[in-house]
């Protein structure tokens, strides 16, 4: 079946539809955005030495994709009704992946301000967890795909080699606010951008963190183009998504001229309207780390 994309969300309204599945008696969710769609199992073609997460091939009209078992993924025993499996087919970081899971039952249409971010006590770096939904006195735990495909193919992640490509570059003083919930993603940033000789960089873990901070510069009645030069915002975070984030720095008078850029998985042609609407001045795909230097040498130099 099509995954269904029936309610057109507005861009920036904080909302998100999530695709939940099931892994034996566990809850997990997947943003609609990311989900093409939603097939019954069909034959998988192994391929040799491949990444023990991986279980194979599928042809898919004319495409080639890998199909990823989620429950290895994650350390959990087999199917046991493998029968009623299924496969989500995913588009995110400019490429196409299979997700084989055991049930999928329900889309949910939720605010970003329902999701908790994970606790340091279970998070940390390794886990796989961007976020926590509690629907019905139930939990669904949120997936971070991105992390699970990076850990299969470390190539298609943020690369610091990227970045040494850009040959010798001057420090910067330009001080630089970034909104991404990843705690691997943000130590990747970090390093990334440091390399590229920028060494103001204001981390928050969502947008909501990253909006308040800013309004806290205004109360404080300082200049805020003295304090942050540029915004980077993921789109994907706890509280408040980048998207809602943009907006409300585009509709604040006092913030509207700070440039915003939207690095994020999500952006695809068929989805860059919705980083327009809100006003970001560009949109760079993840793992584009060195396309995202030269926007932010064109943005703030």
């Amino acid at each position: 079946m099509e995954a269904n994309k029936g309610i057109l969300l507005e861009s920036g309204t904080n909302e998100l539809e999530i695709v939940e599945f099931g892994l034996g008696k566990n809850k997990f969710g997947i943003n609609v955005i990311k989900v093409k769609e939603i097939i019954n199992p069909v034959p998988i073609t192994l391929v040799p030495h491949s990444h023990p997460n991986v279980e194979g091939i599928i042809e898919l009209r004319g495409e080639v994709l890998p199909v990823v078992n989620v429950a290895d993924a994650l350390g959990f025993p087999p199917s046991e009704t493998p029968e009623q499996d299924k496969f989500i087919v995913a588009e995110f970081n400019q490429q196409k992946v299979v997700f084989h899971v055991h049930t999928v039952t329900q889309i949910h249409r939720i605010s970003w301000s329902q999701i908790e971010k994970p606790s340091d006590m279970y998070q940390g770096l390794e886990s796989q967890i961007i976020g926590v939904i509690k629907l019905n006195s139930e939990m669904l735990l949120l997936l971070d795909f991105e992390k699970i495909v990076v850990e299969i193919n470390p190539e298609s992640g943020i690369n610091i080699q990227q970045v040494k490509k850009l040959g010798i570059r001057q420090n910067s003083d330009k001080r630089i606010l970034i909104a991404e919930d990843s705690p691997l993603l943000r130590k990747l940033l970090f390093d990334t951008l440091s390399e590229a000789g920028f060494k103001y960089l204001e981390f928050y873990e969502n947008g909501l963190d990253a909006f308040n901070y800013l309004e806290n510069l205004i109360e404080s009645g300082k200049v805020v183009e003295d304090e942050v030069q540029l915004v980077i915002t993921d789109i994907e975070m706890p509280q408040m998504d980048g998207h809602h984030l943009t907006r409300r720095i585009k509709e604040n008078g006092e913030l509207a001229g700070l440039p915003v850029i939207i690095f994020s998985s999500l952006i695809t042609d068929s989805l860059r309207h919705k980083g327009q609407v809100v006003g970001a001045d560009a949109q760079i795909s993840k793992p584009e780390i060195a396309e995202l230097i030269k926007l932010i040498d064109r943005l703030v130099l």
